[in-house]
């Protein structure tokens, strides 16, 4: 199996010094491409593993950078619209990268896959978006959006493992995902400023008190309270013992793989999720 070395790959495309000096990207979908690799690259003498890796992970750096551009875009500041503008074209020039990688290498066929599995993410985001406008979202049905968007670039890719692990990927893939979203919202439960739209944010529109939703709807939230909220509905705690329970639920499943080196890889890929849950004081400390 080929060294595992997508990232350093893909900064000939990421690290452009107008984007570093003018704008922030996404931090890259290391835990679902590394998990493909693993999986496509056992027997991969031809190397196509590691190319199908690499384009579907700058597709979805791609979606993930458009993510950030403001779409109220109401400051005239000139750095402000540079940035937007900026995440806008790098957003797109990734996007482009993968057909070129794809159509240089004469995979046309995968370039179709790709293609129809970016227009699904963009479905299943737009009902997302829809269903959180009107504010119909539980916080378990957000977190499960968030996975289904996740997973949706990576799931066709079953279709090129082998038998035995044709069945198992799409729940490990998932598996995987929660864990990262779930280890996502633990820190933006740490920061007022990224608590609307949050799973703190659905659970406590969910379960509070009218006046509390009506706190949390406002236009411009009160950091303390909302603070407040945080504590009282034990935000953090909950999504610590969420995340302890489905890395549980993950890593019993990956041991029913049949090969130790693969095991072993998914373990590695996991260790972010088994370091965290390990500290000594991890709840104490949230």
């Amino acid at each position: 199996m080929n060294p595992y070395r997508i990232p350093e790959i893909a900064k000939q495309y990421t690290e452009y010094d107008m984007i570093q000096a003018h704008t922030d990207l996404p931090g890259f979908p290391e835990f679902r491409t590394r998990l493909l690799f693993a999986f496509l690259g056992r027997n991969d003498a031809a190397g196509t593993g590691e190319l199908y890796a690499l384009a579907t992970s700058l597709v979805q750096l791609g979606l993930d950078t458009h993510e950030l551009v403001d779409v109220n875009n109401d400051s005239k500041e000139k750095k402000s619209a540079r940035s937007r503008q900026l995440k806008v074209l790098a957003g797109d020039y990734f996007s482009s990268r993968f057909y070129h990688l794809l159509a240089q290498a004469g995979q046309i066929e995968m370039v179709k896959k790709l293609s129809s599995a970016i227009c699904e993410v963009n479905r299943l985001k737009m009902n997302l978006y829809t269903l959180m406008k009107q504010l119909k979202v539980s916080a378990e049905e957000y977190v499960q959006h968030s996975v289904d968007i996740r997973t949706q670039l990576f799931l066709f890719f079953s279709e090129l493992m082998e038998d035995v692990h044709r069945q198992m990927w799409p729940e490990l893939l998932t598996g995987f995902a929660r864990c990262e979203v779930l280890f996502e919202e633990i820190f933006r439960a740490e920061s007022t400023a990224d608590f609307r739209g949050s799973w703190g944010f659905w659970h406590i529109m969910q379960t509070g008190s009218k006046e509390e939703r009506k706190q949390l709807s406002a236009a411009e939230p009160d950091s303390v309270k909302i603070r407040s909220l945080l504590h009282k509905y034990n935000v953090s705690s909950q999504l610590y013992q969420m995340l302890d329970h489905q890395v549980k639920q993950l890593f019993a499943k990956v041991q029913q793989l049949d090969s130790d080196k693969l095991i072993s890889e998914l373990f590695h890929i996991g260790e972010p999720f088994l370091r965290y849950l390990s500290k000594p004081k991890a709840l104490e400390e949230i």
